[in-house]
């Protein structure tokens, strides 16, 4: 029989500091016969999780890493670093349903990993989900069994999503928040960003109900609805003559890569990914290998902007990078944020415009230009024309307008000469 096993406290990380460190694991059940282990050799910063179940063939075990460390030194990111309680969730994910199988009372924790292991395969970014997750969905919502979950519960947690403070960026490591939304602009930001944490929840959740891991998605379907009115129109964008003073502005090592973003319209991650080969200049296109979904696409350029990219190509390898910094090395995340605030201040403009900025700039003046959204919403990598009606859609009246005297039916039918109207 197995033998009885200490436990240890492991579910924060002062309790794990004062652990013996060293080779040997320190244990806590799981439940019967599985334990999740803590083991933190002399010197390192922090320790690993592992998983042993008990066997039960004259007293052995099978121990099993879960390829991620703890907590100890750095943020948990759901993925690499786990808490305690991810920890214990992706371990009892690992017993409960050993090759991938169908889980016994799947929480919301387990339900995320399998939908971020999802997107994963299937080539599509998974960061912003990982981040929102686990600052929003994970804290209040990742132990419940998503059988279980009700409305009213979800509406309850989306309220309070809703009323909390935004996060900012981290101090020395800790969390910090803005103040209290009290004006109604502030208001209806957070309950825009309550709505995309809720869409991700519910993509969550209904792929766990597509992989028949739940019955029913009763409490997250109809039943639980979002805030509405909440999404205000893009209104920040360079007008042509801004866009021209903006480039003229940015240094000569970060001005290729604006110009070619208000080209484009595409993202930053996009546009630093690119390689040489990836513009073709027989049909005028740039090709997006990997973007935001995952899928690939092809960016239709104008004239302009054809020849723009035939001339940073010209004499360039096809496997180099295509915007890259002077010694060469790939723009890499966030290093656009400091050359954008002061290319900014350059051209005197206020408010500032971010660089995600500049795809709205192109889009929006696509739009005002008669582009059909349709036509916007391939060339921006959007499946169908929802986002770009949502955010473009009002600068489109006088082309919807123009479309509808020009194409819709005309009966040809004289007004009555006989009618005299009354004055």
């Amino acid at each position: 029989m197995a033998r009885t096993v200490k436990t240890a406290k492991l579910d924060s990380v002062t309790a794990r500091s004062r652990l013996k460190k060293g080779r040997q694991p320190h244990w806590e059940q799981l439940q019967p016969k599985t334990h999740l282990g803590y083991q933190r050799p002399k010197g390192s910063a922090a320790g690993r999780w592992i998983l042993r179940r008990y066997l039960g063939q004259g007293n052995k075990y099978r121990v099993t890493p879960l390829d991620c460390i703890a907590d100890d030194a750095q943020k948990a990111d759901g993925v690499d670093i786990l808490t305690h309680a991810q920890a214990a969730a992706k371990a009892r994910g690992m017993v409960e349903a050993p090759g991938g199988g169908k889980i016994e009372r799947l929480t919301v924790r387990q339900a995320m990993s399998r939908y971020v292991d999802w997107k994963r395969d299937e080539g599509a970014s998974v960061a912003d989900i990982l981040c929102r997750g686990n600052a929003h969905i994970l804290p209040e919502l990742g132990d419940l069994v998503v059988s279980e979950l009700d409305a009213a519960t979800l509406r309850r947690w989306l309220a309070s999503l809703a009323a909390s403070p935004a996060q900012v960026r981290p101090k020395k490591g800790k969390v910090q928040y803005s103040k209290k939304a009290t004006s109604d602009d502030t208001i209806r930001a957070r309950r825009s960003s309550a709505n995309r944490v809720l869409g991700m929840l519910k993509a969550i959740l209904n792929h766990a109900f597509d992989e028949e891991q739940v019955s029913s998605r009763d409490a997250w379907g109809r039943r639980l609805k979002p805030f509405k009115n909440v999404e205000a129109a893009r209104d920040r964008i360079l007008s042509v003559v801004e866009a021209r003073r903006f480039i003229n502005v940015c240094d000569d090592e970060f001005r290729p890569l604006v110009r070619a973003a208000l080209e484009t319209g595409a993202r930053y991650g996009e546009l630093a990914r690119l390689q040489v080969v990836d513009f073709n200049s027989d049909s005028g296109t740039v090709h997006v290998r990997k973007s935001k979904t995952g899928k690939e696409r092809d960016i239709i350029l104008t004239d302009e902007g054809a020849a723009f990219f035939k001339s940073h190509c010209a004499g360039r390898g096809g496997h180099q990078i295509m915007f890259a910094h002077a010694d060469e090395t790939a723009w890499r995340k966030s290093q656009q944020s400091e050359p954008m605030k002061e290319a900014c201040e350059r051209a005197r403009l206020k408010p500032a415009i971010s660089f995600h900025g500049l795809r709205h700039t192109w889009a929006s003046l696509a739009v005002m230009n008669k582009v059909p959204l349709l036509v916007v919403a391939e060339n921006l990598g959007h499946k169908d024309t929802v986002m770009v009606e949502r955010h473009y859609g009002h600068l489109a009246r006088s082309y919807v307008t123009e479309a509808i005297r020009a194409g819709a039916p005309k009966f040809g039918i004289r007004p009555d000469k006989k009618i005299v109207p009354l004055r």
